[in-house]
């Protein structure tokens, strides 16, 4: 089960990182062990001062597939999640200036926390999903899978071009502007439309 990671796909996320707007879907990976343990608790790791949250949609892989076409893509998926991608924003910084990877900020273990479940898309369209975050009771992002410099499909036909995608891979398909620290104590709460699927405290 692989974990792909889209970077940089809401402009206004792009503006408020100061990072140009990419050109082709930009994508990193993220290993099984990012995934946190449903029920259990975050707890803020020791090699960082400048942890971030980052809510993302996920859309989960229901059929192999290689060289994907995009008009074909939705056959792939009929159901979307949410995430949080924390990322060590200090070591990440330090990445860039040093033009390393960012596997150290990214990848770490149980960095890439989901919801409770999957929500059917049935009788939905991907490109029209509101999704929020909550910090301590109060929204910090808000943001509709309408506002994607690429769609799902044509994330799924792009990565499909380099890897097979597989019966469970997940894929996280970028945040929306006001991504922001977490402290140990804060209380994170993620939604799709009105329905709450992020329910994680940081200790």
């Amino acid at each position: 089960m692989k974990i792909i990671c889209i970077g940089r796909n809401y402009a206004d996320h792009a503006k408020e990182m100061n990072s140009p707007l990419p050109e082709v879907p930009m994508f990193f990976m993220k290993p099984d062990t990012a995934l946190l343990p449903k029920k259990n608790p975050f707890y803020y790791p020791n090699f960082t001062k400048d942890l971030h949250y980052e809510c993302e949609l996920v859309i989960k892989i229901n059929k192999l597939g290689k060289n994907i076409s995009e008009k074909y893509a939705h056959e792939y998926y009929d159901h979307v999640g949410i995430g949080i991608d924390f990322t060590a924003r200090d070591l990440q910084k330090i990445c860039k200036e040093k033009g390393h990877p960012w596997e150290i900020a990214k990848s770490f273990e149980h960095s890439a926390p989901l919801g409770t479940h999957f929500l059917p898309l049935e009788g939905k369209n991907i490109q029209n999903i509101d999704f929020r975050l909550e910090k301590n009771g109060k929204i910090v992002q808000e943001g509709s899978s309408k506002d994607m410099i690429f769609s799902v499909d044509q994330i799924i036909a792009y990565l499909s071009k380099f890897m097979t995608l597989k019966i469970g891979d997940l894929i996280f398909t970028g945040t929306p502007e006001g991504v922001g620290p977490v402290q140990i104590g804060d209380h994170l709460e993620g939604y799709i439309g009105d329905e709450k699927l992020l329910n994680l405290k940081i200790k």
